[in-house]
């Protein structure tokens, strides 16, 4: 019976993307047969019903942002939380700006070190088992870069988000090592994988050598455990469900909607924006400020676990999608855009509501979006976001929102861990 040894940094924190994509697999690998151990961080839930090991980084910077999970778990955001963090981030500021210093790594680049030793002494003991690394944090391919080279033994990645930044020469210290490290895993990796068209054509092009031992795997998303019915109300309700930043702002939607009610203003009672998982970014503010449209636009924050429902996080979010009207899906206008199809989209097919999807150069996920009744419109592309509004609007009005939003079947996560199994099992 094939054994996975899965290194995982950020492995079962209830609504995190790069957590999501493992913790998913886990029930289809293990009704295939598959026995699984698991290396984690202590920044999620443990997985009681499989060996699961939570380790701490040992590096000073790695050690207080871990701990900042941990303590949140265990004790909530009160006071005694903040204290705590406050004498642990004083304690430790000597040896963190002294780590800066010298390596100038991403905070979770220590946690590789615990994984590594926990999982060589696992090998040892069971040597047929296969290295699964996932990330995200890119500290989990380190520890099985290590672990290949010292044991010999099979390892398979996963990689999340592109390494090296496209058209780049990589500048600071954590870029090159992070080129560094894609060289290592595209060399000696025995399988790797991608989760878009464009970062694998782009990783075969800086390492030459992954030849035919790169591929991609569209990861999908469960099927919902908590489903709403949608009822048609008297407003469209858009919503945006995750991160917002600088790279990633809803601004570009602002400004097609509010030129969007100055053409058509008898429509602006009947539409309202709503906006989960993340404060609004600066960009966005501004641009409802200047144009007055922020009394149309509702921030909800993060949605956490509900002790009166018994819903988690994620499954309060979940409802929520099914029961708006129109679901945004902002992409970006950076490098890595032709190389990145946000993980919220799986999740936005699965609650059969319609997609307005702002996009850069990626024809991939607007393929995705168009074959599941969705509607796409370059960022960058004022014009076109208008018209896809119009678009979504006179659909809502005339009630034939449902209909498109069903042309294909959602992308469950089956058909991804399928997929691996046959390129690497």
């Amino acid at each position: 019976m094939t054994h996975f040894l899965i290194l995982s940094h950020g492995f079962n924190m209830d609504g995190r993307a790069s957590s999501q994509t493992i913790t998913d697999k886990v029930p289809f690998l293990r009704a295939k047969g598959f026995d699984l151990t698991v290396l984690s961080a202590v920044t999620g839930l443990r997985d009681a019903d499989i060996d699961h090991l939570q380790l701490l980084p040992w590096g000073p910077s790695g050690l207080r942002f871990d701990l900042r999970h941990l303590l949140r778990l265990r004790i909530g955001q009160g006071a005694l939380y903040r204290a705590l963090m406050l004498v642990t981030s004083l304690l430790l500021l000597p040896a963190i700006v002294l780590e800066r210093l010298i390596l100038g790594l991403q905070s979770q680049w220590s946690w590789a070190l615990p994984a590594f030793v926990r999982g060589y002494f696992f090998l040892r003991r069971h040597p047929e088992c296969i290295v699964y690394s996932t990330g995200g944090a890119y500290s989990a391919h380190l520890a099985a870069s290590w672990l290949k080279r010292r044991l010999g033994v099979r390892w398979i990645a996963e990689i999340h988000d592109p390494m090296v930044r496209p058209g780049e020469v990589p500048r600071t210290r954590d870029e090159r090592f992070q080129a560094r490290l894609e060289s290592t895993i595209c060399t000696q990796a025995d399988h790797v994988w991608w989760f878009t068209n464009g970062a694998l054509a782009s990783a075969q092009h800086r390492n030459p050598q992954l030849a035919s031992r790169g591929f991609v795997v569209l990861p999908g998303a469960n099927p919902p455990v908590v489903q709403a019915q949608y009822v048609r109300g008297d407003q469209m309700v858009f919503a945006h469900f995750g991160s917002l930043s600088d790279t990633r702002t809803l601004a570009p939607f602002f400004e097609g909607l509010n030129t969007f009610l100055a053409l058509n203003p008898s429509f602006r009672s009947t539409i309202r924006v709503e906006v989960y998982g993340a404060s609004l970014d600066r960009e966005s503010s501004q641009v409802l400020e200047r144009t007055g449209l922020k009394p149309l636009v509702s921030c909800m924050g993060r949605l956490e676990a509900c002790a009166e429902t018994g819903l988690s996080g994620r499954e309060r979010v979940v409802k929520r999608m099914h029961e708006v009207d129109c679901l945004l899906l902002m992409h970006g206008m950076i490098a890595e855009c032709p190389e990145y199809i946000p993980s919220k989209l799986y999740e936005y097919f699965w609650s059969r509501r319609p997609v307005l999807a702002l996009t850069w150069r990626n024809e991939q996920l607007d393929a995705l979006v168009r074959e599941h009744g969705g509607v796409v419109a370059s960022t960058d592309d004022h014009e076109a976001v208008v018209s896809a509004i119009v678009s979504v609007y006179a659909d809502w009005q005339a009630g034939s929102l449902d209909a498109k939003s069903q042309l294909a079947q959602p992308l469950g996560v089956g058909q991804a861990v399928d997929k691996i199994l046959r390129e690497c099992v």
